[in-house]
């Protein structure tokens, strides 16, 4: 079984560190980059993508809503044509410096309130599949699995990769906990490891509450933020690699070749 690990990394802000970058650009497979509109800027941009084609990780836009200072998890609403030119601007930039650094995007992930509302809102994930066919359909739309972007993807015909995320727990109806509740968080990299263990070799999400929801799997999620982020990614690498599973990154997965 081929699996991807991922992670949200070129993020600096005064909200945000980009100080387990590094370290984390030596554990995932693919790295989605600020592209300065939650955070970030082109020095970081291009010092994370540098970093990435020297570990042979591959690039994708994470493009969000244009709030810096929210990092981007304010829930705004926009119209489609402004959800269209936020996508497009957002990929474009990232696009000219990654070419300069002799590299090419490949894949797309939205982040914060934008990839939260998209995940509940076809016609909101319909935009942001259409924008990201409008640069290149090629680009891999890299989502929540079960979500409505999943949906709207593979509907347009995109190349969608599904995603968990290593360190949050789901609810029953396999939307994320919510921040705000105290089981929100798993934060021991051992518990994290077989919580992701167990939901790739089921194809299932496991709810706090025990019950299981059937998915799809191609790409894990693991934070750069918080005390155990690198050991988190770390523990997690590790766990996928002893249960037989293949890492790879997004663009040299067999089901995007």
């Amino acid at each position: 079984m081929e699996i991807n690990i991922n992670c949200d990394l070129g993020e600096k802000s005064k909200l945000h560190s980009t100080e387990n970058d590094p370290l984390l650009l030596n554990v995932v497979n693919s790295a989605n980059i600020a592209c300065g509109y939650h955070a970030g800027d082109e020095i970081t941009m291009e010092k994370t993508i540098e970093i990435s084609k020297k570990n042979g990780v591959s690039i994708g836009a994470h493009p969000s809503f244009n709030d810096k200072e929210n990092f981007g998890r304010k829930r705004l609403y926009l119209s489609p044509k402004e959800i269209t030119n936020l996508i497009i601007e957002q990929i474009g930039i990232l696009s000219e410096i990654a070419e300069n650094k002799g590299m090419k995007l490949t894949h797309v992930k939205p982040h914060g309130a934008l990839n939260n509302m998209a995940c509940e809102d076809y016609k909101l994930a319909k935009i942001i599949s259409e924008s990201i066919i409008k640069i290149n359909k090629e680009l891999i739309f890299l989502v929540p699995t079960g979500s409505q972007m999943e949906k709207a993807g593979k509907k347009l015909g995109m190349r969608v990769a599904a995603e968990i995320f290593s360190d949050r727990n789901y609810e029953d109806d396999g939307n994320l906990v919510s921040r705000s509740k105290k089981n929100a968080m798993i934060t021991d990299p051992v518990i994290a490891e077989k919580h992701i263990i167990k939901m790739v070799k089921n194809q299932a999400l496991n709810c706090y509450s025990g019950k299981q929801i059937p998915c799809e799997i191609d790409s894990v999620c693991v934070h750069g933020d918080g005390i155990s982020a690198v050991n988190t990614a770390k523990q997690i690498r590790k766990g996928l690699l002893k249960s037989g599973v293949t890492l790879m990154s997004l663009d040299k997965m067999k089901k995007f070749i």
